[in-house]
């Protein structure tokens, strides 16, 4: 069985349009007839994404095999690091937890995924064409060099070509690029195949005479600037432009409570599609104002997260919100913050038999566990008002959650899953407004308590729209990247 052709985007910094760039590529060679699978060896995000199988990737890759058309698989996104503290993490390899490590354990630790890694990556390359493969932060962190398994160290032991991509709006992209190049060792700069310059707005001719003399100091061709395009793809480049969102400027405002761990959120993607949505996010209680729906959304912490909420005074305004009738929605973490008490007798979320108070606002009580639960499931809304909408997720969380109140939704193994008291909803489920029906509900009874005219379209499921917008991506990296070479530097690696 022949080996997969394999080409690498990584970049100069976090954020400079990597997971994008692969997700483009992801699609361009599959409308080009070829089976083409994405890989990451390591991704840090909070942002996952469960398998058929029952196992944990980063979303990104998820989206990425969405793009190629193909299911996503946990060979793509073999090691992931959720963070849990600013210098620790839950180590989850093969989709399956390992531990929680501090940054310096883990740090010794990886050397030992590196066969696990390879193995996943060589599963891949006997069954598809092409693997594009994505970068993690800079190859040029000269300070984490040593056993690299995500950037430099993976082409190296792979032999994939590398394109280089810079984000020239965030200023200095010549710099960027030059810099992480003159940064790298002589064989490590040698897997760098060509330059991308990316969200480019303005002139490309004011711009050619720099691109020529990057050329002639680096001594790699530039191989495309890529535009600025307006493209709506979950991407976890993208997510802190969305994150930093303050306004609504639609008919119905949903406000997002921007918690410190925030997790999944694009859970609610689907919602900022929606033509008469406006979601903001808001992190203290005077953003908050008087929104039509509030959103606790998932967290990694959810115990630190609540007492975060409890000492800004956000709880305090969700609270009186929701007295005043204000519906209000908690997603997994957000489910368990809403109602009585929450206890961790194994430690799970900190020292060991530790209990703390809920925001009320539920009738339901959460243990947590060191088994997580990892499923995609569909379920049909049974709560008053948003009855009969069908919906497509997953659960991924740790703990056990016993509610006395109505149940949110019935999973179709028969299950009861989440909890509902009056206007606030809770449940476990991501991906719930991804089929389009409970959004369109949703919308439908906001507008009804405003008296507005509900949009009576069939409002598109996420799965349709996200295969639009992969299109509309590949179209615009198509016309500004030099395919050819592209083609030409993988058949000869």
């Amino acid at each position: 069985m022949s080996r997969a052709k394999c080409i690498m985007v990584q970049g100069t910094m976090s954020g400079a349009g990597k997971s994008l760039l692969c997700a483009a590529l992801c699609r361009i060679f599959a409308q080009d007839g070829y089976r083409t699978a994405p890989f990451k060896s390591q991704n840090m995000a909070l942002n996952s994404f469960v398998t058929q199988e029952g196992l944990e990737i980063g979303r990104a890759q998820a989206v990425q095999a969405q793009a190629a058309g193909i299911a996503p698989d946990v060979r793509m996104n073999p090691i992931l690091l959720k963070p849990s503290s600013d210098t620790g993490s839950q180590v989850i390899v093969h989709g399956e937890v390992r531990g929680q490590m501090p940054a310096a354990e883990y740090y010794r630790y990886k050397k030992r995924l590196i066969p696990e890694v390879l193995a996943a990556y060589e599963s891949l390359a006997a069954e598809y064409d092409v693997i594009v493969i994505e970068g993690a932060g800079s190859p040029a962190e000269i300070n984490l060099r040593t056993d690299d398994i995500v950037n430099m160290g993976l082409a190296l032991r792979v032999n994939a070509p590398v394109l280089l991509a810079g984000d020239i709006d965030r200023g200095g992209v010549f710099a960027q690029l030059y810099g992480t190049a003159a940064l790298l060792e002589p064989e490590e700069r040698k897997q760098i195949a060509g330059l991308i310059i990316n969200k480019f707005r303005g002139d490309l001719e004011i711009l050619r005479p720099g691109l020529s003399m990057l050329e002639e100091k680096t001594g790699k061709p530039v191989l495309g600037v890529i535009p600025y395009l307006q493209v709506d793809v979950d991407d976890e480049d993208s997510l802190a432009p969305r994150l930093g969102r303050t306004e609504a400027h639609k008919p119905l405002d949903a406000a997002v409570i921007r918690l410190p761990r925030i997790s999944n959120f694009t859970d609610f993607a689907p919602l900022e599609a929606h033509p008469q949505i406006g979601v903001r996010y808001v992190d203290g209680a005077r953003q908050l104002g008087c929104p039509d729906l509030i959103i606790l959304p998932g967290t990694k912490s959810t115990i630190d997260d609540l007492l975060w909420l409890r000492q800004c005074g956000l709880e305090a305004a969700v609270q009186k919100a929701a007295a005043a009738g204000t519906p209000v929605l908690g997603v997994c973490g957000g489910y368990q913050m809403l109602g009585t008490m929450l206890h961790d007798p194994e430690g799970v979320e900190g020292p060991a038999g530790k209990s703390v108070r809920g925001m009320g606002l539920l009738p339901a009580e959460t243990a947590f566990t060191a088994r997580k639960r990892r499923t995609q499931t569909t379920a049909t809304v049974v709560a008053e008002e948003l009855a009969g909408a069908e919906l497509e997720g997953y659960e991924i969380h740790m703990g056990r959650t016993e509610a006395s109140g109505a149940a949110f939704c019935t999973l179709s193994d028969g299950r009861s899953d989440g909890c509902v008291q009056g206007n606030v909803w809770g449940t476990y489920l991501h991906g719930l407004f991804d089929s389009g029906q409970l959004a369109g509900r949703l919308a439908a009874l906001l507008c009804a308590r405003k008296g507005l005219q509900p949009e009576t379209a069939e409002t598109l499921s996420h799965a349709a729209y996200q295969q639009q917008q992969f299109d509309l991506l590949a179209d615009g990296v198509r016309k500004a990247l030099d395919l050819g070479e592209i083609y030409r530097i993988m058949e000869e690696a």
